[in-house]
């Protein structure tokens, strides 16, 4: 059964991503860079306040920023308050020479570093969120109304660079749908900055004007304003598959000074889900003479990189590529292309041979000048590219045997020889690159080894060690590293890796229920290869802290393998990611585990999880006896367009009716727990209603919970959502009485509200 203190320590599990660095210190690494890159600093959280570091990889030393005993102290004396050096007032720092600045205690400070005397210094505040600066921080455009504006960041000046935006037509924003307009009237903010990209020498901007005319109109009810007042009509742009019309953006390029708007000469982009300025399907040259785009047609299967003329708007066509099913720049949907433009080069992503490869083409003719990599495995991320030296770094994944999935820098030349590992070891990398820069920063890590980071050069050589990750009071709640496991797929032949989560004081003698926390794809993973605790969704550590064997894992259909493992879902979003996948992964499992319940199995999941939840219920109810499903997308023809089609098929009302859970009600036997938020502006609330009318019409026992005013990630009542959540299952799954215990609401706070948006 789950105590008081199972429930505590499931909340500091279930609250840490929202509070970096509260139980693991030194895990993710910021870098703020300095001198154009050539050094810089980061703060170390430790949950009462931070340190900071300043690095010069070039030197290869690391060392405090500053004393912090000695600023804590001239702090303490210039300001009248208590400052404790190890916790530090303030959450980042301006370094100047020979001082550093920041905000404290209401006030901004400067601290000189000869003698540490700290006194008021005059504040710049910094820019609107709502801002997009130029390269140049002299002007920075933002939305005015449907069009956009510039502004001297100099003296305040302002002026139009649009005036011709019109409601449902209007310049930088990206599709209503994904426009997360909920949680940004929580926050206190309008709308998202501006789709823009400036160019390198700050003189244009490239932006797009976006056409949603004609697109479905969809509507919430807000039950109770925040006001108090009668209920609250709001209506969104919301295409469903099969629409005639779906958003498109026309692209534009604007002369910041003359005010001249240059429009591409062809025909505007489909943009189902993002603008393809924020996703950057379209990016300026590094010497600002083109704009490149990719584009694709409603099926998906052609991709083409396309050459806007910023002076004339003539679009040509430098390359393109046709497949069988979606041809994709990036397995990954949120992920930029693995694509770059060089002087006279392309460096083109591609799974034509049924993995993820870089081939090099004329940037010219658009012809094929020979492949750069090759072998069973992908292509993740482009690094850099040395075109004097020829060569192209990158990382890779399928290069360790034990962890397909875990990510390897690597190099090669851009002929396609001297191939060679950057970081020749078994674990996960995490590099981060500065531009222009002789050095990455290098985050190793796997699922059960905390993140070691260091600072190499291009040749793999450690410059400088900067943070080994400190677990010690994430340890202290009773977790414990996950088990990375490979098991055998339903069709028995193929290898599929997930990882187990051992409940808290675990006992091998003794039988626990289990809980498969499924995320389905097929856009991104469930399991990461590298350290995360608390993962997607933020729920297996949680669950497990309460006393389950909590399983997650990738079945066939995710992203990160071949091409073929990924299409294993196309036209196929019904079966969830494989739940065949997952069936025979809890039974092989239990088979060699017998502290495994096989009678006792539950599954969890949100948003896509929600839907796969739900599924596993209907599809397999001999296997699961409960489940939870938060926010889910239980009605593709309801659903959003771009997602629906991308992994279904643009034309096959077929596989979106299988996707639905309307006609599979009367499968329920199990205990099912339905949430929803109100005002969830990305998965309606009628996806949650829709089905709960056909389990009322099939007569099914069924909880339902719609929490008013909420948006999709539930984030502003998410203890409150996760512990009704976590009480079900214990009922259901445990069989006992949960304790009464109310956990503390989380803030919508700054820093939770970054790793939302990130």
């Amino acid at each position: 059964m789950s105590t008081t203190q199972d429930y505590q320590a499931a909340e500091q599990l279930l609250r840490r991503p929202a509070r970096p660095g509260e139980l693991v210190v030194g895990d993710k690494l910021r870098p703020q860079w300095i001198d154009g890159g050539d050094r810089f600093w980061y703060a170390v959280a430790n949950g009462a306040g931070s340190r900071f570091v300043l690095v010069d990889p070039a030197a290869g030393t690391r060392a405090p920023a500053f004393d912090h005993a000695r600023l804590a102290a001239a702090l303490a004396a210039a300001s009248g308050q208590q400052v404790d050096p190890e916790a530090l007032p303030f959450p980042a720092i301006q370094p100047t020479a020979n001082a550093v600045e920041f905000g404290a205690f209401g006030a901004y400070w400067r601290c000189r570093l000869d003698d540490y005397t700290c006194e008021p210094a005059e504040f710049t505040p910094p820019g609107s969120p709502l801002d997009v600066p130029s390269p140049d921080g002299k002007v920075a455009v933002s939305r005015r109304g449907h069009d956009l504006w510039a502004r001297s960041l100099s003296d305040g000046r302002e002026w139009a660079l649009t005036t011709d935006g019109a409601p449902d037509h209007q310049y930088g924003t990206g599709p209503d749908s994904t426009s997360n307009a909920t949680l940004l009237r929580k926050i206190g903010l309008p709308y998202l900055p501006p789709a823009v990209a400036w160019s390198p020498d700050s003189t244009k901007v490239l932006a797009h004007r976006t056409d949603e005319r004609a697109v479905r109109q969809t509507h919430l009810v807000q039950a109770r304003p925040a006001d108090g007042g009668a209920p609250l009509l709001h209506t969104q742009r919301y295409a469903y598959p099969g629409d005639e019309h779906m958003p498109q953006a026309e692209l534009v390029v604007l002369d910041v000074a003359t005010g001249t708007v240059v429009r591409a000469q062809a025909e505007p982009l489909l943009m189902p889900q993002m603008s393809p300025i924020t996703i950057k399907w379209a990016w300026w040259a590094q010497d600002g003479s083109a704009v490149y785009y990719l584009a694709r047609p409603r099926d998906l299967r052609t991709l083409s990189l396309h050459r806007l003329d910023p002076a004339t708007g003539e679009v040509t066509t430098v390359l393109s590529e046709t497949g069988d099913t979606r041809v994709e720049p990036n397995q990954w949907l949120y992920e930029p292309p693995i694509v770059r433009v060089l002087a006279d080069e392309v460096l083109w992503y591609s799974q034509r041979d049924g993995w993820g490869h870089l081939y090099r083409y004329d940037l010219r003719t658009g012809e094929l000048l020979g492949r750069v990599t090759s072998g069973p495995w992908a292509v993740r991320q482009i690094l850099r590219v040395d075109e004097a030296e020829r060569v192209v770094y990158f990382t890779a994944s399928g290069l360790v045997d034990e962890d397909p999935y875990r990510r390897t820098v690597c190099r090669v030349g851009l002929d396609g020889s001297g191939f060679a590992r950057v970081t020749d070891d078994e674990s996960d990398h995490v590099a981060t690159v500065p531009d222009g820069q002789d050095y990455f920063i290098d985050s190793a890590s796997t699922v059960d080894t905390a993140p070691v980071t260091r600072v190499r050069d291009w040749t793999g050589r450690v410059l400088v060690e900067l943070e080994r990750a400190d677990i010690g009071k994430l340890t202290a709640t009773g977790w414990t590293p996950p088990e990375r496991f490979r098991v055998k797929a339903a069709d028995g032949v193929t290898d599929i890796y997930g990882v187990l989560y051992r409940p808290r004081g675990f006992d091998p003698t003794k039988r626990y229920a289990v809980v498969d926390n499924v995320y389905p794809g097929p856009q991104v993973n469930r399991v990461a290869p590298c350290f995360d605790p608390g993962g997607m969704g933020m729920d297996a550590e949680p669950l497990a802290a309460l006393g389950f064997v909590v399983v997650a894992l990738d079945g066939r259909g995710t992203p990160g393998r071949s091409k073929a493992f990924h299409d294993a879902s196309y036209g196929r979003l019904a079966d969830a990611g494989c739940l065949a996948d997952h069936v025979a992964a809890l039974r092989q499992l239990a088979e060699t585990r017998p502290w495994m319940d096989p009678d006792r199995i539950g599954v969890f999941g949100h948003s896509g999880g929600g839907f796969a939840a739900a599924r596993a219920m209907l599809d397999f109810p001999e296997v699961f006896k409960a489940g939870v499903a938060l926010s889910g997308s239980h009605d593709a023809p309801h659903f959003n367009l771009g997602f629906v089609e991308a992994y279904d098929g643009a034309d096959n009302p077929e596989a979106w009716a299988r996707t639905s859970h309307a006609d599979l009600a009367d499968r329920l036997a199990g205990k099912l727990l339905l949430v929803h938020g109100e005002m969830d502006d990305q998965v309606h609330p009628a996806h949650t209603l829709r089905l709960a009318d056909r389990l009322a019409a099939a007569d099914k026992d069924f909880e339902l919970l719609i929490v008013p005013g909420a948006e999709h990630t539930l984030i502003d009542c998410l203890t409150y959502v996760r512990k009704r959540s976590w009480d079900f299952l214990v009922r259901e799954l445990m069989g006992t009485q949960p304790p009464s215990y109310r956990p503390a609401p989380i803030a919508l706070g700054p820093e939770l509200l970054a790793e939302l948006f990130a």
